[in-house]
């Protein structure tokens, strides 16, 4: 149980954090990931699923770690969701037609880490 908090712990504040300043600012994720927002809508979406998004992950996150009959819902919701982002990251990594940068290899180790951490707290008993 000790590696289930952890990981939703982690995530919680990861997401909540890293969605709260996308919120605010959808520009600061769009220049990591190398993204020009050239119209309101790049910005609306950029805030909505970085910022939104992203807070709304945390905050289930925090309820999973707070509340014991949330805690295997969040550490399913990581498994689901990261790992999802996870093969859907390695297969766009090896489909772009130019070189990707660290920004995605250290999301990919990220989500890698995310995933195996959930899963297995998951399985444990």
């Amino acid at each position: 149980m000790v590696l289930g908090k952890a990981v939703l712990g982690i995530s919680a504040l990861a997401f909540i954090g890293y969605g709260l300043l996308s919120l605010l600012s959808p520009a600061i994720p769009a220049g990591f990931a190398g993204l020009q927002m050239s119209n309101g809508d790049a910005f609306a979406e950029v805030g909505a699923m970085y910022g939104g998004l992203q807070t709304g992950i945390g905050l289930f996150c925090a309820l999973a770690l707070l509340k014991p009959e949330f805690y295997r819902s969040g550490l399913l919701l990581l498994v689901l969701a990261i790992g999802a982002l996870t093969l859907a990251r390695l297969v766009s990594i090896f489909a772009a037609p130019d070189p990707v940068s660290i920004y995605s290899y250290g999301a990919f180790a990220y989500e890698v880490a995310t995933t195996l951490a959930a899963l297995t707290a998951l399985l444990k008993k």
